[in-house]
């Protein structure tokens, strides 16, 4: 897909670099960047992706600047975001 137009953003993925496109959401960079998983189940820590890509499903779990259990579908990407995948449930705090 042509990203003419669009202007890059920078952010990290558990800790490394990454790069998105304005108007992105966080699972479709990620999708685009080629990283299928964005969380592991609490209970058998099975890798899961985004499914539905409209807030449904909640398979995109990830935590987005310190805070767990955002949709990553429906959280826009932001210069200079920290994304990380969500291992299990969310923590206490976060």
């Amino acid at each position: 897909m042509p990203e003419a137009g669009r202007r890059p953003l920078r952010f990290t993925l558990d800790g490394a670099p990454a790069e998105g496109f304005e108007g992105d959401t966080v699972a479709a960079a990620l999708l685009a960047s080629g990283h299928t998983t964005c969380r592991e189940t609490a209970v058998s820590g099975t890798p899961r992706g985004s499914y539905c890509l409209m807030g449904v499903c909640f398979d995109c779990l990830v935590t987005i600047d310190g805070t767990g259990n955002r949709q990553g579908c429906l959280v826009r990407l932001e210069d200079g975001m920290r994304v990380e995948t969500q291992h299990g449930k969310r923590e206490v705090g976060r």
